[in-house]
């Protein structure tokens, strides 16, 4: 173990914690915990909430995940938790079965912190929640109940980006990694594609209160992440998520020195293939051109593994 001690068990032994909880919970009355605004009685059911979550999470599975980026991997893996259900509505997700349909079953924040500490006991990294957009509540709980088990890892909080700045509120100083999508440079193509309005507006100022939390990406004398902001962008084709806009966005208004993994594993999934410009890969053209424009915008850490 290293000498890494996480922001949340300052949070425990103050109190302030249980005061989280009790807030993110009292949210759940007419829910504000994500940017949809829905404002629906979550505790009553799920009608009218464009998550589908009521006041239990779903959870689709959990394990050490060495798919990730290097940093979160490592050697023992990333323990990930997979939420079901999602806040946005992408028609090219690769994970439709789980966002769309959703695939898993209800789980108490008891069983979700057992998760947790299997995890820390298999020897992973961290913990990384997938999708965790619309169940800050329900992290939030079991977070607690982990972090009084002995739970002493990293949190990656790996989101689409469309979080509200009340949910990041109660994460200040819980979380310890941001791991947020910048899908889009444009919000026209983000209603579009994800059904989602202000999006990039939305995304950026989260982007934002997420660096302004955990700064640029720290990592240990191994090479794993402890602390920052990482954040993915999915090259799309015909450059439809404008990609150079994010970047500099990155370059100019967070850090150069942002950790950056620019993806290229799209692929049309889901219901890509009922737009037409959605209804192929990328070319090796489309993923230079994006690695270009970083090298434009001065980013200096880049994740380019092809996938």
């Amino acid at each position: 173990m290293s000498e890494f001690e996480p922001a949340y068990l300052q949070l425990l032994v103050s109190g302030e914690l249980d005061r989280r909880v009790t807030e993110a919970w009292r949210r759940l009355e007419s829910c504000d915990l994500c940017a949809r605004y829905c404002r629906v009685n979550r505790l009553q059911g799920t009608e009218g909430a464009v998550c589908r979550t009521g006041e239990r999470a779903v959870v689709h599975g959990y394990g050490p995940h060495q798919g990730e980026e290097d940093p979160l991997r490592g050697s023992g893996g990333s323990g990930t938790i997979f939420f079901t259900w999602c806040n946005l509505r992408c028609v090219f997700c690769q994970n439709w079965e789980v966002s769309q349909k959703g695939l898993g079953r209800e789980m108490e924040p008891e069983e979700i912190a057992r998760m947790m500490m299997e995890l820390q006991a298999e020897g992973c990294h961290n913990i990384n929640f997938v999708s965790p957009s619309h169940v800050v509540a329900q992290i939030l709980v079991a977070v607690r109940i982990a972090s009084e088990r002995g739970l002493r890892l990293p949190l990656v909080y790996n989101s689409g980006g469309y979080d509200s700045p009340e949910a990041l509120a109660l994460l200040d100083g819980v979380i310890d990694i941001y791991m947020p999508d910048m899908k889009y440079g444009d919000s026209a193509a983000a209603h579009r594609y994800s059904h989602v309005r202000d999006y990039v507006e939305v995304n950026r100022a989260a982007v934002k209160e997420m660096h302004r939390q955990v700064g640029n990406l720290v990592l240990d004398g191994r090479g794993v992440a402890e602390r920052g902001l990482l954040v993915r962008h999915l090259v799309l084709p015909g450059d439809l998520a404008n990609t150079e806009s994010v970047l500099a966005f990155l370059a100019r208004e967070i850090s150069r020195d942002t950790y950056v993994n620019i993806m290229d594993q799209y692929y049309p999934c889901y219901r890509a293939r009922e737009y037409p410009e959605l209804a192929r890969r990328i070319t090796p053209a489309e993923y230079c051109d994006a690695l270009e424009a970083a090298s434009r915008q001065g980013l200096r850490r880049l994740d380019q593994r092809r996938r």
